[in-house]
């Protein structure tokens, strides 16, 4: 990642200075982005450092499992559900520092891999369905500089350079507004289109 990127996914300032600065921060943050808001799981990252003093791949892999349960639980909570999600962060930070060596970054950057490729490795993560990789490859190539041929292809609707659908598309509050609205709107479409659908 590049040191002068400025992500705004959780629109809290210190939060957001370690999603940009840290890639595993940034990968669990996207990890814990469902059913909760954009803007708690992208602050969730900030909470687990302070908390546990560390964020490293190595370090949370190998956490107590019931205390870092607790840590998800604390006040405010990391994310509503702070059992699972503890786990599979804990799984997920287990992968990086064993397939990867601790470098998130080496997801996107190892080998110099194209968009298909990243895809690929982000959808064998744990927590990384092929909904959110692709997302994620969207973030990496929209705000982040991954150049990787055919990333736009290999992250579908999401790459679309007029995309306002996903934290891919999240700079500043009147993005963020956008993407949301687009959410709502895709959600009361599909819900419309499953009541005209006959049994």
């Amino acid at each position: 990642m590049s040191e002068t990127v400025e992500l705004h996914l959780s629109q809290n300032e210190s939060a957001d200075r370690l999603l940009s600065s840290n890639p595993l921060a940034l990968m669990i943050g996207m990890l814990l982005d469902q059913q909760v808001s954009m803007e708690l799981a992208f602050a969730g990252p900030e909470k687990i450092a302070d908390r546990t003093g560390v964020m490293e791949a190595e370090a949370l892999a190998s956490y107590d499992p019931d205390e870092l349960v607790e840590v998800f639980q604390q006040s405010p909570a990391v994310h509503r559900f702070p059992g699972s999600m503890a786990t599979r962060v804990q799984k997920f930070c287990r992968v990086i520092a064993d397939e990867y060596e601790g470098d998130a970054s080496a997801i996107w950057t190892q080998g110099d891999p194209d968009g298909a490729t990243v895809l690929k490795r982000l959808k064998k993560l744990p927590g990384y369905g092929d909904q959110k990789a692709k997302i994620f490859l969207a973030l990496l190539g929209k705000q982040l500089g991954f150049s990787g041929s055919g990333w736009r292809e290999a992250s579908g609707e999401y790459g679309d350079p007029e995309a306002m659908r996903s934290v891919a598309d999240i700079y500043d509050e009147q993005s963020l507004a956008a993407v949301r609205e687009t959410k709502k709107v895709i959600k009361a479409t599909a819900k419309k289109k499953k009541q005209d659908t006959p049994d």
